[in-house]
């Protein structure tokens, strides 16, 4: 794995260990030499998360849309800032920038970026890793509405298998490099 994509909030969220997370995973992925793709933001989780990577040495890309440089505050020391048109040529950019996919908490915009990404895996149009990393429950419900739709039979149990989930971030990131 060279290159990983992390999808994550622009707030920090209410419980400070989602930060903490934010900042673990980007040390960890800097310090495995791996490239980091994010949203381009330096506030919240976004900017936590990119911040440790630069402190760590790592090399970190942003993406962000134009309308959204100044909205999210664009961070101007990451090793690449790209500004794009629209939030759609943000994703296909960090899909077809990335070898493998992290999601940590967020809002409305990190799940359509995790489910889109997972959406296009389970098509075979994305044939990448997929991962939530879980902070203190943060995606159990989810995980649980997503089990009952296993249930009900509207998901396949091999498409929810390939969503690797992990509270542990290195052992997510091993489990992401097939280790």
């Amino acid at each position: 794995m060279k290159t990983v994509c992390v999808f994550c909030g622009s707030s920090s969220g209410a419980d400070p260990a989602y930060v903490g997370a934010a900042r673990l995973v980007g040390k960890l992925v800097a310090a495995s030499g791996v490239r980091l793709v994010y949203g381009g933001g330096r506030v919240g989780l976004m900017g936590a998360l990119a911040d440790a990577a630069i402190a760590a040495g790592g090399e970190v890309v942003g993406v962000i849309p134009k309308a959204l440089v100044d909205r999210e505050l664009a961070h101007r020391g990451v090793t690449d800032l790209r500004v794009v048109g629209s939030l759609h040529e943000r994703k296909a950019l960090m899909y077809g920038m990335s070898d493998a996919f992290i999601t940590l908490p967020g809002g409305l915009g990190t799940l359509e970026e995790f489910f889109e990404a997972w959406t296009l895996a389970q098509l075979g149009l994305l044939p990448k890793p997929i991962g939530l990393l879980e902070v203190n429950g943060f995606f159990t419900p989810l995980l649980n509405y997503l089990d009952g739709v296993v249930g009900s039979g509207l998901i396949r149990p091999d498409d929810r298998q390939m969503l690797l989930v992990d509270s542990d971030p290195e052992s997510l990131l091993r489990r992401m490099a097939g280790g």
